[in-house]
């Protein structure tokens, strides 16, 4: 397997065509997309190309969003915003609110974001895409129809983890391959059947793209995935990712 990052894509606007971003650079590099290859967003360019931007001096807070301001020292209107891209808060403490995003993610501060983001004299901040599966399936429809392949489409953010230090990337976006491998009553090297193996497919390979891309300057926000052995076929999503909330420990 063979993941490369994609030069030169610039500055993403408000109703950029981002297929066609990607298409202009993946030319201009002579990288054109193969049958199979998997390309991974970050997050960031889609919701900008969406116009996903919140100015704070516009946001009222709520009630409910002032007293949750002092338990976890935030801007009140940050915290308003943070509650209407939720369906749960989940846990408080000084500086973060962990919730489940309307999307079904379990999110800090419902991922909502200010690096990166040109600012002007009105503070902005930038929220995820209303529908992440929804813009993978389009771009997965332009760039099949310009390269005449077929092709998967993976849109990534970073994240926390539980029991882990650090952020990793993961899928919050998904379109034409099997998000989740299950392994389950298939054998292991020994003929063992295994009993619980599930594979996470699309996050291990965000994680790996979101690794090339990186997190500061480096202006990389798409990387192709050639050679991944993965299941590619239509009506696939991010869904199958989002653990059950009876089946969550953490709940």
């Amino acid at each position: 397997m063979q993941l490369f990052a994609v030069p030169g894509i610039g500055e993403v606007l408000p109703g950029s065509n981002l297929s066609q971003l990607i298409i202009d650079a993946l030319l201009a590099n002579h990288t054109p997309l193969e049958q199979g290859d998997i390309v991974c967003l970050a997050q960031k360019i889609v919701s900008k190309a969406e116009g996903r931007y919140a100015i704070i001096d516009e946001v009222k807070p709520s009630q409910a969003a002032l007293e949750l301001a002092l338990k976890c020292d935030k801007d009140p209107r940050l915290v308003e915003l943070i509650l209407s891209e939720s369906e749960e808060v989940l846990r408080v403490r000084p500086g973060v609110v962990v919730v489940q995003h309307n999307l079904g993610y379990v999110h800090a501060n419902a991922g909502i974001d200010r690096s990166n983001l040109i600012q002007s004299v009105r503070e902005q901040v930038l929220l995820l895409p209303l529908d992440s599966d929804g813009s993978a399936e389009q771009l997965r429809q332009d760039l099949q129809s310009h390269f005449n392949t077929k092709l998967g489409v993976l849109i990534n953010d970073s994240a926390g983890r539980a029991w882990r230090v650090g952020t990793a990337g993961m899928a919050i976006g998904v379109a034409g391959f099997e998000a989740v491998e299950d392994l389950i009553g298939k054998p292991d090297r020994t003929g063992r059947i295994m009993e619980v193996s599930q594979v996470a497919v699309a996050d291990e390979l965000a994680a790996a793209s979101s690794f090339m891309m990186g997190q500061g300057a480096e202006g990389l926000p798409v990387v192709v995935i050639r050679g991944a052995q993965v299941n590619l076929a239509d009506g696939f999503d991010s869904k199958p990712l989002i653990r059950n909330k009876a089946t969550d420990l953490f709940r």
